[in-house]
């Protein structure tokens, strides 16, 4: 889609960053990201990690930076004390100067999928960091670039947890694999509504939550819509559709907007632990 990059700032301006600038971030505690041909990415171990150390990569917001991520102090410290290392990649830089991911098909950039390999296989060489047992996580715009790569290459990771974001219509028809999900949304989400909205002067439309569910029901060979089971934690309205060799969906909405929801670290960590 030619000249979808210069519009993106505008598109995506629902999708301010979260968190800003870290204040702990760098490649394992030094100032500067690890660099890679690719791009770069912050990295945080947890303290005495048996190697290979489990990870959750987690994707940043429009605007946002893989320090800005690190910042998220709660979400950070409470992956680490569950034995997990934090790795926090940056997306290129938009032509008005911001961050986004290259995730809608069509678009000119960098290959994210090949990119965040390459991370993996880097922190693997200099961290001993398990190339197995790993999360891609993301929020909004990161959350948009999960649900993608987990369309178009499954096994790139064990388990996704996107929050706040699904797909751009037209959504995809079809997905490659069963996947493992564990899908975040807030209620009262006015930046990425669960029905969706135009960006842009209507030249892209954010997907229908619900619709994207669907797809993934699809593709994990679910029999029916109706989950297999549906339950309150508190806040937390949680449905789950346990289908597919490998494959399960968990799919949490809270009352809020826009966020990451207070918890959300080890209630991601415990569905993809008992999974």
């Amino acid at each position: 889609m030619k000249g979808a990059r210069g519009v993106v700032g505008v598109a995506l301006a629902l999708i301010a960053g979260l968190w800003g600038d870290a204040a702990r971030a760098g490649c394992d505690g030094l100032a500067e990201p690890c660099q890679i041909s690719t791009g770069s990415y912050h990295i945080s171990l947890p303290d005495d990690a048996q190697k290979p150390v489990p990870v959750v990569m987690f994707l940043h917001g429009y605007g946002g930076s893989g320090a800005g991520t690190m910042k998220n102090r709660p979400m950070v410290e409470a992956l680490l004390a569950r034995g997990y290392a934090v790795i926090a990649p940056d997306a290129t830089r938009r032509r008005n100067g911001n961050r986004s991911w290259v995730f809608y098909p069509g678009w000119e950039g960098r290959d994210e999928a090949a990119f965040l390999r390459d991370v993996m296989a880097d922190a693997g060489d200099r961290f001993g960091v398990s190339l197995q047992n790993t999360v891609l996580a993301g929020f909004s715009a990161g959350a948009f670039m999960v649900n993608y790569l987990a369309c178009e290459a499954p096994d790139d990771f064990a388990a996704y947890a996107p929050v706040s974001g699904g797909f751009w219509r037209p959504q995809p028809e079809r997905c490659v694999a069963p996947i493992r999900l564990f899908h975040t949304h807030g209620w009262s989400d006015r930046t990425v509504p669960l029905e969706g909205r135009y960006l842009g002067d209507k030249q892209f439309q954010q997907g229908d939550i619900y619709a994207g569910l669907e797809l993934w029901r699809q593709t994990n060979g679910c029999d029916g819509h109706a989950p297999d089971r549906s339950w309150q934690d508190g806040e937390f309205l949680r449905r789950r559709w346990d289908c597919g060799v490998g494959g399960d969906i968990q799919f949490t909405l809270f009352s809020g907007g826009h966020t990451l929801p207070k918890g959300w670290a080890d209630q991601m960590l415990n569905w993809f632990e008992a999974g």
